[in-house]
């Protein structure tokens, strides 16, 4: 069976590739990733789960800056950079750069998307200037530029609903990104009608309401040839839709371990514990983080008296009697049973009082593992990295269910295409 060739631009983790993989329609040829948890998450799973051999993994997995577009492509990279690769003993990457990588394959589909943290409607509101100044606000530009090099039959560009109301340099940012495909002669959808491309992973198969904006972009050749295809893919993507209702909490945690806290906190190898397990069962990278014993009552009294339920000003009141502290923002919240979880977000170590598990007794926020769970990542994908690295990659992630159905719908469009 044909695969089509593919790459992947600010591939974090590898949720978005995972799922086109998972279709088997697609050979990914290389992950382009700058965060060294990220990359090196990555390449373990592509030894692991894909058997590469760890040279040829270290080779598709490439820790680069985007921005640096030239030199990614074409290679000649500075002696920091070749670090990186010291290891492979084969200077083609470095010095032929991705071009050396690809050795003359042609490229089918570029999938990607960059950093939301501009376009964020809550990353704005705790910006003074509104992320107007963020660099991450015209990533897309080196997106666009490794398209117009590659010439792929098609891309798919993904980002949170709050591009859509994004505007640096007082310009809308959709207005941006259309013309910057336009001028290398891609179709996508118009600004106008970009809120029609919303969609959400609970639909897909996800325990988890995650908005996403899908960009889905066409060579254009005759103008009703792309408008088709354009039509097609949503449309795809629309049929792919569960005929389900959509799944809660409890199908994705139902039968996962359980834990309590104990009585008094204990330190094994210098590092706080405030859990225990009392299933007979674990899996990976699955233990609750260490609470002391004033957020242990906060997070119990939350979940026992369904304080989900409580006012604005009855929830910022117990915060101010909890901490001592003032917000105007809510700070805690925990997940219910019959709901898909709210979306998980990149900062989400530091936001685990907004995570808390339903279930009053185990006490507790989410475990690195049971966010991986939520954004339907396999029990035994391995996260490489801090605490905090480990939930910023998970919660920058595209759910891999969601991007399996993406795939499907990229796939139909291109066999039709062939």
């Amino acid at each position: 069976m044909k695969k089509y060739t593919c790459i992947d631009l600010f591939a974090g983790a590898g949720g978005l590739s995972l799922g086109f993989k998972q279709t088997d329609k697609f050979d990914i040829l290389a992950h382009i990733e700058w965060e060294k948890p990220m990359v090196e998450t990555l390449r373990n799973d592509l030894v692991k789960r894909f058997k590469f051999s760890p040279q040829e993994a270290k080779k598709r997995v490439i820790k680069f800056d985007i921005q640096k577009v030239n030199e990614l492509i074409n290679g000649y990279w500075n002696d920091e950079t070749l670090k990186e690769y010291a290891i492979d003993n084969d200077g083609n990457i470095a010095k032929y750069g991705l071009n050396g990588l690809l050795d003359g394959k042609s490229v089918d589909i570029i999938i990607g998307g960059p950093p939301c943290q501009a376009y964020s409607i809550a990353g704005r509101a705790q910006d003074r200037h509104s992320m107007k100044n963020d660099y991450r606000n015209y990533l897309f530009e080196s997106f666009a530029k490794v398209v117009e090099y590659y010439k792929p039959k098609c891309f798919v560009f993904e980002n949170v609903p709050g591009m859509l109301s994004a505007k640096p340099g007082d310009k809308y940012v959709t207005e941006r990104i259309y013309n910057a495909f336009s001028k290398i002669g891609y179709e996508i959808t118009k600004p106008d009608d970009m809120k029609n491309i919303i969609y959400n992973s609970a639909d897909y198969e996800v325990s988890q309401a995650r908005n996403r904006v899908i960009i889905f972009g066409v060579r254009k050749t005759e103008r009703e040839v792309e408008s088709k295809r354009l039509k097609n893919f949503y449309a795809a993507l629309d049929s792919l839709k569960s005929k389900n209702p959509p799944l809660t909490l409890k199908d994705a945690f139902k039968n996962l371990p359980k834990f309590k806290p104990l009585k008094t906190p204990i330190k094994i190898n210098g590092k706080n514990i405030s859990h225990e397990l009392i299933s007979d069962f674990n899996l990976t990278q699955n233990f609750p983080r260490y609470n002391n014993q004033r957020d242990l009552k906060a997070m119990k009294f939350w979940v026992q008296n369904d304080m989900n339920k409580a006012t604005t000003k009855e929830k910022l009141d117990f915060y101010t009697k909890t901490t001592g502290k003032i917000s105007n923002h809510n700070k805690y919240r925990n997940l219910e049973w019959d709901k898909p979880s709210p979306t998980l977000v990149s900062h989400l170590q530091k936001d685990g009082f907004m995570f808390i598990h339903p279930d009053a007794e185990q006490n507790r926020s989410i475990t690195i593992r049971e966010a991986a769970i939520l954004q339907t990542f396999p029990n035994d994908f391995e996260f490489i990295g801090s605490l905090g690295a480990c939930f910023k990659m998970i919660g920058n992630a595209v759910p891999v269910n969601f991007a399996k159905h993406i795939a499907l719908a990229v796939a139909k469009v291109l066999d039709e295409r062939d």
